[in-house]
C-alpha cells in the first residue's frame, strides 16, 4: 500500500516504543526482588503444608496423652478404693487376699501406663520442638518476603511509572495511524513477537535479514512504499 511519509514515521516510532515497552516489562519481570518473593512464597507454601501435617500429629499425640492420663487417673482412684476396702476388712483373710490381687493388677497396669505416658510425652515434646522450628522458619520467610516486597515496590514503581508514560505516548501515536494500518501493525506484532515493522536495507529485510531478489523487489515497489516482506511477513518500508 502507499501511505504518507508521516505515517511511515509514526510506524517506526511506534515500533521503537513497543520495543522499549517490552524491555521495561522484561525488566519488571526479572527484578531480583520478584524472584525472591516468588521463591519465598513457594517455600512458605511447602512449610505451611508441613505445618498442617505436624499439627495433625500433635493433635493425635496430645489425644493419646489425654487417654493415657485419664486411664491412669481412673486406676489411681480404683487403687485408693481397693486399699480402703482392704483396710476396712482386715479380719477377713479371703477378702484381703482377693482385693490384694486386684490391687497388684492395678499397680502393674499403672506401671505400664507410666512408661506409655512418658513415651507419649516425649513424642509430644519432639513434635512441639519441630513446631517451634517451623514457626521460626515461617517468621524468617515472612521477613524476607516483606523486605523483598518493599524493594520490589521501590524498583518496580519506577519502571511502572515509565511504562505508563510510554503507554500514553503509544496511545497518542496509534491515534495518528489510519485504522487499516493500525490493524495490520497490531496483528503483525502479535504474530512476530512484537517486531512488526522493518525497513529495506541493501535489498534485504531489516528484520529477518534475508535478501529480496531484484525482480521481486521491483514488484513490491509497484505495490507502494509499505509492503509485506515475502520471507518473514512483516510490514516492510521501502521508502
Amino acid at each position: 500500500m502507499q501511505v504518507d511519509a508521516r505515517v511511515l514515521g509514526v510506524l517506526l516510532q511506534l515500533q521503537q516504543l513497543d520495543i522499549e515497552i517490552h524491555q521495561l516489562q522484561k525488566q519488571l519481570e526479572e527484578l531480583p526482588q520478584r524472584k525472591t518473593i516468588l521463591d519465598t512464597r513457594a517455600k512458605k507454601k511447602q512449610i505451611e503444608q508441613k505445618s498442617e501435617q505436624i499439627s495433625a500429629m500433635h493433635a493425635t499425640a496430645e489425644a493419646q496423652c489425654t487417654v493415657l492420663s485419664d486411664e491412669d487417673s481412673a486406676l489411681a482412684a480404683k487403687q485408693k478404693r481397693i486399699q480402703d476396702e482392704i483396710d476396712s476388712v482386715k479380719g477377713d483373710y479371703r477378702s484381703v487376699e482377693s482385693r490384694t490381687k486386684e490391687l497388684n493388677g492395678v499397680a502393674k497396669r499403672r506401671a505400664v501406663l507410666e512408661n506409655e505416658i512418658s513415651a507419649a510425652l516425649d513424642e509430644l515434646s519432639k513434635i512441639e520442638a519441630v513446631q517451634a522450628q517451623v514457626a521460626q522458619a515461617l517468621e524468617s520467610l515472612n521477613a524476607q518476603e516483606a523486605k523483598a516486597t518493599e524493594g520490589f515496590i521501590a524498583a518496580g514503581g519506577k519502571i511502572k511509572q515509565t511504562l505508563a508514560q510510554k503507554q500514553a505516548l503509544r496511545n497518542a501515536l496509534v491515534e495518528e495511524l489510519p485504522e487499516e494500518v493500525h490493524k495490520v501493525y497490531e496483528k503483525t506484532a502479535q504474530r512476530t513477537g512484537g517486531v512488526a515493522v522493518a525497513r529495506i536495507q541493501e535489498s534485504m529485510c531489516g528484520a529477518c535479514r534475508r535478501p529480496i531478489e531484484q525482480g521481486r523487489l521491483v514488484d513490491l515497489k509497484r505495490q507502494g512504499n509499505l509492503v509485506t516482506c515475502p520471507h518473514c511477513q512483516r510490514m516492510l518500508i521501502l521508502a
